[in-house]
């Protein structure tokens, strides 16, 4: 039902971007601020739409793996923020949460993708 081998790509590649987002956060406090919530929804959107449109084989599989995908980036991410003082540790939840969300919507639109692809735009 889900390609793992896809899923892991594009969660290895969300992962690596919102770790790079929570360091640069330790280091610039105005990123994290203000930054944080929108860069990590952005990144695990991004993380679902790589994964369906990698995938495309329907919008109810894309949404879903694209979820698990933006889910399993920002775990990572949120845990060393909390570990480095920038986040506080309900946000594991909260964030984990809001990003599985996103990457269900990045999933939806890498379908789309997927199909104007398939028709050869």
């Amino acid at each position: 039902m889900i390609d793992t081998r896809i899923l892991w790509r594009a969660a290895i590649i969300g992962a690596a971007l919102q770790l790079a987002l929570s360091l640069i956060g330790y280091f610039f406090p105005w990123v994290a601020i203000h930054l944080f919530m929108f860069g990590r929804m952005m990144i695990s959107a991004s993380a679902g739409y790589l994964y369906a449109m990698e995938f495309g084989r329907g919008y109810a599989i894309g949404a879903l793996g694209g979820a698990v995908a933006g889910g399993l980036c920002v775990v990572p991410a949120i845990a060393l923020s909390v570990l480095l003082g920038d986040t506080g540790a309900s946000m594991l939840a909260v964030g984990t949460g809001i990003s599985i969300l996103t990457g269900g919507v990045g999933g939806v639109f890498g379908q789309i993708a997927a199909n104007l692809r398939k028709l050869g735009y």
